[in-house]
């Protein structure tokens, strides 16, 4: 029972500060006009530009694909090396974080 009570306090609390928080919050930007659309050339190199792109994402996602397939084989083909060497790589990222 009590413990709804300050439950409902801390809610009431929050709440508070989420009024505020939006009172003292400046009002949005004006926003901008829509740019000119662009010209012929314009366009064809945006759309030229929009392909490499794509087709460098293309490649990107291929090799991560491959990069993940052969992690997988490599972590059935060894599963105890595998946990051991996350766990220490797990305790070092830990150590690195745990000082200031």
């Amino acid at each position: 029972m009590a413990g709804d009570v300050v439950l409902s306090r801390e809610l009431k609390s929050l709440q508070e500060e989420a009024l505020f928080g939006r009172r003292d919050r400046p009002a949005a930007p004006p926003a901008q006009p829509a740019p000119s659309p662009p010209s012929g050339a314009e366009a064809v190199e945006e759309a030229a530009e929009e392909r490499q792109l794509r087709d460098q994402l293309g490649d990107l996602m291929s090799e991560v694909t491959d990069f993940f397939e052969e992690a997988e084989k490599g972590i059935a083909a060894h599963p105890a090396q595998s946990v051991v060497g996350a766990l220490l790589v797990g305790i070092l990222i830990g150590r690195l974080l745990g000082r200031h």
